[in-house]
């Protein structure tokens, strides 16, 4: 069964979320004149803490009732907000707050992925979603930008529209389902434990596992600050480095092509050469120096450089899924990467709101999109005012660093705990000892989203 079927409705649907990111930044600001930026923290903050409280129930049900439902329902409710963004703006706010609750798309997408691949394809093929979400934001943006220039936000609005709706029907129509039928219960009853739909289940039980913890520890120190310069750094380079709307569309194509043959071509080179764990402390390390440029940065030359390094680091997430996959059982696939990605959810909700405190303390507003940014002044202003033009992204390096001193003692052929003996056969009399629920969302970073 071919991995086409993922890399489409990834592609589909944040392409259609890509179309919107000139659009968005314009009616966040026109919505939120004031403190653009803590008010963007605050609603994708929102968004991810949903997204944390409620996969656990997704992960867990869609390793008993197969993805394609699934898929189904995430793609839909992650789409949901986009025909409100010209209807009512502050509706439109509001559902991509709420949408939280179903946006985990991508935690169903590795889970379905493990289904239809071997063990020794699986980072290849995680490469390949990974690298399909970065290719779908390589053209979108500038197309959106364009289009909204010539003929207006609604027509971008409608198109976006139409991209989710074609997402929808393709999953409805080819997307076949991957979960074996003898993986499944005998029937659509089998119990699901108000302890599987525990957000906090898994967060309470990695302890009883040196290298889940290690795993998770990892994820969380790596992902907080990825995270939060998700939510924040195209309107960073929008207010604070003076890039037009089109060097933004550009700097968002070069680096979704970066990515892509990070994640593909040299994500497989080192995962062959140097090994599983090499290659997510070589991702790490990118990471750091990626965001000790980005807070130092001054100049608009320094941040392109530093998104070279930023695709580079782009290789963690894949190779990290990689190694939980290589180690989850094979009915237990969703719950292993929710159980990484539900970390990330944990995130999703604190890293925004942790960079805009960080602007906010370091006196850096967001609040001035109306500057002209045909003049090259608006970033000398503020270096005049501050040594360091980008705090958040030297509090994010520190935080990356702890995660690679961490990730040195995970074990090359980890054994996590997820065994046959827990919920996933149903039968066990003695609850889920071992068993590691997904609390979260994948890298559905808040750039994916829609508030880049």
């Amino acid at each position: 069964m071919p991995v086409y079927h993922a890399v489409i409705v990834i592609f589909l649907e944040f392409f259609a979320w890509g179309l919107l990111t000139a659009p968005t930044l314009v009616v966040l600001h026109e919505t939120f004149p004031k403190h653009t930026f803590l008010m963007n923290g605050l609603i994708q903050g929102v968004k991810g803490l949903l997204s944390f409280l409620s996969a656990p129930l997704i992960g867990a049900l869609s390793d008993v009732w197969g993805r394609k439902s699934f898929l189904l329902l995430t793609v839909f409710f992650t789409c949901a907000p986009i025909p409100l963004m010209k209807i009512s703006p502050w509706w439109y706010f509001a559902v991509i707050s709420v949408s939280g609750v179903f946006a985990v798309t991508f935690s169903v997408v590795f889970a379905y992925v493990a289904d239809i691949t071997q063990e020794h394809e699986r980072s290849m093929a995680y490469g390949l979603v990974s690298a399909t979400f970065a290719a779908s934001l390589v053209t979108s943006p500038a197309i959106g930008a364009y289009l909204g220039r010539v003929y207006g936000d609604g027509l971008v609005v409608v198109l976006a529209s139409a991209i989710a709706m074609l997402d929808i029907c393709f999953i409805l129509v080819a997307v076949p389902e991957s979960l074996p039928e003898k993986m499944r219960p005998a029937s659509w009853g089998a119990p699901i434990s108000w302890e599987q739909a525990d957000p906090f289940a898994s967060l309470r039980k990695v302890g009883q596992d040196s290298t889940v913890l290690l795993i998770c520890i990892t994820v969380f120190l790596s992902y907080l600050p990825e995270a939060g310069q998700y939510s924040s750094f195209f309107l960073y380079l929008r207010q604070i480095m003076g890039f037009s709307p089109e060097s933004v569309a550009a700097f968002i194509a070069v680096l979704g092509l970066l990515s892509i043959v990070a994640q593909t071509v040299v994500l497989s080179l080192l995962m062959r050469s140097i090994g599983n764990k090499n290659t997510i402390l070589l991702g790490l390390g990118f990471q750091i120096l990626q965001l000790a440029w980005y807070g130092f940065g001054s100049e608009p030359w320094m941040m392109w450089a530093a998104g070279a390094l930023a695709a580079m680091s782009s290789i963690t997430f894949p190779a990290i899924s990689a190694l939980v996959s290589r180690t989850a059982e094979p009915d237990q696939q969703g719950v292993g990467q929710g159980m990484v990605t539900g970390i990330r959810g944990l995130c999703n909700g604190l890293g925004p709101a942790l960079y805009g405190f960080i602007f906010y303390i370091f006196h850096v507003e967001l609040d001035t999109l109306k500057v002209s940014f045909d003049s090259q002044d608006t970033s000398s202003k503020m270096t005049r005012h501050s040594i360091i033009p980008g705090p958040p992204f030297l509090f994010g390096a520190c935080s990356v660093l702890l995660a690679l001193l961490v990730a040195l003692f995970i074990p090359e052929q980890p054994h996590l705990g997820l065994r046959p003996g827990s919920w996933k056969k149903h039968s066990s009399p003695h609850g889920h000892p071992h068993s590691l629920r997904p609390p979260g969302e994948a890298k559905e970073p808040l750039l994916q989203d829609s508030n880049v």
